[in-house]
């Protein structure tokens, strides 16, 4: 008798850093439990979609996403559809209301007994190898949801907050290149008003100081020469006695990394130690993320980010000072309810103020379960005040990202080959400070260092020249 196939899983993601990572952590617990991950959903047995729950456009999209899997469901009926990560916790059992044709909604808690779990949905793995005993608590089995949706066997939940789950233990699989990224806490003791993370995947987790510093040496060690740090508030990170800066110094200093970056800090957990291993090591990246949010004290205020405009400048002062190639990116959101025309002018100003290299806008999205949905329903801003907010806050902001650009045309950088660009013949790359720059190359270098003089720019990215041979030059002129 022939040997059984493998299980064949396909995990899509949408959503943040967190949600990628999230996504290879998946496939790494799968594929040590004897499944094939496949790179298509028409290949697979079981098709999870890995989803985000901080805009309600995004969660429109996985679910008419869903939609078009149940499709490939109705030809394939034995195969198993699951929606995980935000959005799952979010909307519960809900979402297997909406959604009939879907077997299984999971919460990003429930990660390590996804095995399991899939063993027990009609169309999954029917002998799975016992796993260690977790302490975690089993999935639920939910009603039928009706007579009409045709179902065949039994949907799940598993929907429990673990606040012990960090994913220690867990190994995640790594998709191929020079770049990994490396979770280092969960979840969020911060609870800023318009924000569902603290409610979809609890209260902050950090994993222990030597696992991260392992699994660093190990990415080094495979050839990997860049990592990113991943947490909600990563620099609120601590472990025993180890600190984020402390943790960020010993990743920096581990040999074969070449670049370390840190994604998303709280501007509160800046501090001047941070500022100091920034400045001081070498491998750290001339590069800080720092979500603003907005910029009048009212508005932050009924955000309670807990900081003022003022404190936030002088951070970004003490950066610069210490730093000052440094470039920096943010967070916007307009048309937070109760923003006036007046409060939203001081956000254009702080963008002008700042300056910083790339801005990433929003408007304000309504999540049920946050504590902006309870404001005053007059203080809701109307919705084409709020796009026409949002024009406005993306023509300032990049107005100034063109204008530093167009100012750095000359400068010779160091880049990290990522990719093939978009037209044939040429190459992706990013620099230490963040900017993508194209230029002529073969794909097979991805991985690859070089250094490129930056010839022109389009605003956001650069084309660039890529310079061979001769003596160093400086890393700017």
């Amino acid at each position: 008798m022939s040997e059984q196939r493998a299980r064949r899983a396909y995990v899509e993601t949408y959503g943040c850093q967190m949600n990628i990572s999230d996504g290879e952590l998946m496939e790494g617990i799968l594929e040590g439990r004897g499944y094939e991950i496949v790179d298509a959903p028409e290949r697979a047995d079981v098709v999870l979609v890995n989803t985000c729950a901080i805009r309600e456009h995004a969660e429109q999209r996985v679910l008419g996403r869903v939609s078009q899997l149940n499709g490939l469901k109705r030809e394939r009926p034995a195969m198993v559809l699951g929606v995980t990560g935000c959005m799952a916790q979010r909307m519960g059992r809900t979402l297997l209301e909406q959604a009939p044709y879907v077997d299984l909604v999971m919460g990003p808690d429930g990660y390590r007994t996804l095995p399991e779990t899939l063993a027990r949905l009609n169309g999954g793995v029917r002998a799975v190898p016992e796993a260690p005993a977790t302490g975690a608590v089993p999935p639920t089995e939910a009603a039928p949801v009706s007579e009409r949706s045709g179902r065949r066997g039994p949907q799940l939940a598993v929907l429990q907050l673990d606040m012990d789950e960090n994913y220690q233990g867990l190994e995640q699989r790594r998709a191929d290149g020079p770049s990994a990224w490396v979770p280092i806490q969960r979840g969020c003791d911060h609870r800023c008003t318009y924000c569902i993370v603290p409610y979809v995947r609890g209260g902050e987790k950090n994993r222990a100081a030597p696992e991260i510093l392992s699994e660093v040496r190990e990415l080094a060690e495979r050839g990997v020469t860049e990592v990113t740090l991943l947490g909600q508030t990563v620099n609120s990170y601590v472990w025993s006695d180890v600190r984020f800066p402390s943790l960020l110094r010993d990743v920096a200093r581990i040999d074969g990394i070449r670049r370390v970056r840190f994604t998303s800090p709280h501007p509160n957990d800046v501090t001047s130690e941070l500022v100091e291993v920034m400045a001081e090591e070498p491998a750290v990246c001339e590069h800080l993320h720092l979500p603003a949010q907005a910029g009048n004290d009212r508005t932050l205020r009924r955000m309670l980010r807990r900081y003022t405009v003022e404190s936030l400048l002088a951070t970004i002062g003490r950066v610069r000072v210490a730093i000052p190639d440094i470039a920096l990116s943010t967070d916007i959101i307009v048309a937070f309810p109760g923003e006036t025309d007046a409060e939203f002018r001081d956000t254009l100003t702080l963008m002008r103020t700042v300056r910083f290299d790339e801005a990433y806008t929003y408007k304000f999205s309504a999540r049920a379960g946050t504590p902006a949905t309870r404001l005053p329903p007059d203080d809701f801003v109307d919705p084409d005040e709020a796009q026409a907010r949002l024009q406005e806050l993306i023509d300032v902001a990049r107005g100034v990202q063109s204008e530093i650009n167009r100012g750095e045309v000359g400068r010779i950088e160091e880049v990290l080959i990522e990719g093939e660009g978009r037209d044939a013949g040429q190459i992706r790359g990013r620099t230490r400070r963040n900017k993508v720059v194209v230029f002529d190359g073969d794909p097979s270098r991805v991985g690859s260092y070089t250094r490129t003089r930056l010839e022109r720019t389009t605003g956001a990215t650069f084309a660039g020249s890529e310079l061979r041979v001769g003596p160093r030059e400086p890393a700017a002129v």
